[in-house]
């Protein structure tokens, strides 16, 4: 008897090996290239308010409530028991599908990512568990308190797979290249080649702004384009300088702003 691995079940584990391996291979380099990092080990090891133990184990529940709510969604939207042929869709209506989730996903998570900075009860008991992370790194992408977890990347990515009407075979795809995107933007490395900075203004610099204490009221745009900080007066440029002692360090333009 031929087995078969369903859509829905590859949408929802894909992403999950994609993010462990992507962020394995940040942490390698990262432990190795200190003159492409944007702050020192030291500072990863001294200025960060939680172990890393407990990173990992924050990132398991949320993935643990994303795929259960993966199943449900997939579940309701329908069966993939089309053949091949009848999935096949045109590279412009795919290419359509993946722009319309990424906007979805964008404008969801700005305005829910900003509310959970202006008030002061969700920043404080929920958002403030993110920013214990000073010094982001790439398996700390996703720790977040399992509240905001769900709220800001399960709905915000269900909400994107639903108004795109992309496919469960063409969600893999996307729900990948967003978490590596999420994965890259916590990273903590300059590298230079790197794609996505070559495409995406929201990049590693622009969001470490974000987890500086004089950049948390800006840069709020995730985790793709910065459009929204840019029509709302939240985007805050940075430049790159060269680090004394290695490596380099991202610094505000507006500093001088209220903060």
């Amino acid at each position: 008897m031929e087995f078969e691995v369903s859509d829905q079940l590859l949408g929802t584990v894909v992403p999950i090996v994609v993010y462990w391996v992507y962020s394995g291979i940040y942490t390698v380099l990262g432990s190795s290239l200190e003159e492409y990092r944007l702050h020192s080990k030291k500072d990863e090891e001294e200025k960060n308010l939680v172990s890393k133990g407990d990173v990992v184990r924050g990132v398991v529940l949320q993935q643990i409530v994303q795929a259960v709510v993966a199943t449900i969604l997939f579940k309701v939207a329908g069966d993939d028991g089309e053949s091949a042929g009848e999935q096949k869709t045109s590279i412009a209506s795919l290419a359509l599908e993946f722009l319309t989730a990424m906007v979805v996903l964008d404008t969801w998570q700005y305005f829910m990512h900003r509310y959970m900075h202006q008030n002061k009860f969700l920043y404080r008991h929920i958002h403030s568990l993110h920013h214990r992370l000073i010094v982001p790194y790439a398996y700390g992408a996703l720790y977040n308190h399992p509240l905001e977890g769900l709220i800001l990347d399960t709905c915000g990515g269900a909400l994107s797979f639903l108004v795109s009407g992309m496919s469960p075979r063409a969600s893999i795809f996307f729900f990948s290249f967003a978490t590596m995107k999420t994965v890259d933007d916590h990273c903590g490395l300059w590298l230079p080649g790197n794609l996505f900075h070559v495409f995406f203004r929201n990049n590693t610099a622009y969001h470490d702004i974000h987890h500086q204490l004089h950049g948390s009221k800006y840069n709020f745009s995730q985790p793709f384009f910065v459009i929204w900080d840019r029509i709302l007066g939240t985007y805050m440029p940075y430049t790159l300088d060269k680090r004394p002692e290695g490596g380099f360090e991202a610094r505000p333009v507006q500093s001088s702003k209220d903060e």
